[in-house]
């Protein structure tokens, strides 16, 4: 393919750039924070060759499994933590920690509206073993809702569920200040609530993490491996940090009751989870970069975007409200044509599992689904938002979002 892009859209990406000069820096200096951070956690858990191999079978004294937990912990500033090539996506490791520690009767309460559309089946659908069918009750608070006006949820309930991004939304995202306000006013008025944040997209886009202090930290932080904290190289995988007796709860319900942690197999894969999140500070930096591109340009070119691009970045993904099927459509043909793998692909609505209309995603990516690379996505309804995340290098990714732009121009 021969990049030949409209001069006048090279010289409204050439003003974008001049745009976001200063957000770039804040960008990087987070990067350069979180770099640090993730160096400093494999040197004082003296990582060394003999934790990079793998097991098989029962994966006993899996001495890499067993430093890969300590490392993950420490960069996330938790009292333990458990990453595993098992977990198959966020949902499935969110899914885990909450039948983990939920009972029947108990009330999980979502502080922040409806949860992210794969999830709601796991909580609320009639079959298939969901948390309704076992008994626990569920309900929702919406979007920005003072606490302190449903005293008698937040008292009731067992799980105070914050998810961090936005999901198929276009509300804001919340900070990790945002997150430690929220649990300290749980924990205020319910003291015996368990905090769980749903972490996916957010990781290393700030330099502190939702769990990071224990003073008004969440009880657990959970996320995927093919999203911020596996930088492009992990291929599948999720993790689950937090304090000590609700990850053991969690590793009980991934493996079995009486096994947790200390067994399961790693394959060899303990390289690349624990390359990937080395690389992510500064994977997550590129990514950032990307989107916060895309937002000045498609602003400049007249759109609506979340965030905009002079705001504050607290998580990946950037909604673009297009307005038509067919320039979503066209936005995702036109990320699809200018990735790595499978460029001659044309992305086409399906009825993907998980979701309530079809779906369109883009992502010729190495790793299939990655999200830390560039992507777009989108549910087929109004307002005909598209969600851009990701972006190995910031060159390749602002090339597809000219690509994108050029597509939905011509």
């Amino acid at each position: 393919m021969t990049f030949n892009f409209d001069e006048k859209l090279i010289k409204i990406a050439e003003k974008a750039e001049e745009l976001t000069k200063e957000k770039f820096a804040e960008i990087r200096e987070i990067a350069r924070i979180n770099g640090e951070k993730v160096l400093r956690a494999f040197v004082q858990n003296n990582v060394g060759t003999s934790h990079l191999g793998g097991t098989d079978g029962y994966g006993y004294n899996d001495v890499g499994r067993e430093k890969t937990d300590e490392v993950f912990a420490a960069v996330f500033g938790s009292r333990t933590a458990i990453a595993r090539h098992n977990f198959i996506s966020g949902t499935h490791a969110i899914s885990t920690a909450l039948f983990a520690v939920l009972r029947p009767t108990d009330l999980l309460l979502s502080l922040t509206g409806s949860p992210y559309d794969t999830l709601k089946g796991v909580i609320t659908a009639d079959c298939g073993g969901s948390l309704k069918e076992f008994g626990i009750r569920y309900a929702e608070l919406p979007f920005g809702s003072n606490l302190h006006d449903k005293l008698d949820l937040i008292k009731a309930c067992k799980v105070a569920y914050i998810q961090r991004s936005r999901g198929y939304t276009l509300r804001q995202s919340l900070s990790v200040d945002e997150i430690r306000n929220l649990t300290k006013t749980v924990k205020t008025i319910n003291k015996n609530a368990i905090v769980i944040v749903d972490n996916c997209y957010g990781e290393f886009c700030e330099t502190a993490e939702p769990c990071s202090d224990y003073s008004d930290s969440a009880d657990l932080i959970i996320g995927s491996l093919i999203k911020n904290p596996g930088g492009g190289i992990a291929r599948t995988g999720g993790y689950i940090a937090g304090v000590r007796n609700l990850t053991n709860l969690c590793a009980e319900r991934l493996s079995a009751v009486g096994i947790g942690a200390e067994a399961g197999c790693t394959l060899g894969m303990t390289r690349e989870i624990l390359l990937g999140l080395f690389l992510a500070p500064e994977i997550t930096a590129n990514a950032l970069c990307t989107t916060v591109f895309a937002a000045a340009l498609f602003e400049l070119l007249g759109y609506e975007v979340f965030p905009r691009y002079t705001e504050k970045r607290v998580d990946l993904p950037l909604a673009i409200k297009l307005g038509s099927r067919e320039k979503l459509i066209a936005f995702c043909r036109g990320i699809q044509a200018a990735s790595p793998i499978d460029s001659f692909a044309a992305p086409e609505p399906w009825a993907m599992p998980g979701y309530d209309c079809d779906v369109i995603m883009a992502s010729g990516s190495f790793t299939m689904g990655s999200s830390i690379e560039v992507s777009a996505d989108a549910p087929l309804r109004e307002p005909y938002a598209v969600w851009l995340q990701g972006g190995l290098t910031y060159p390749t990714g602002r090339l597809a979002v000219l690509n994108a732009a050029q597509s939905i121009i011509v």
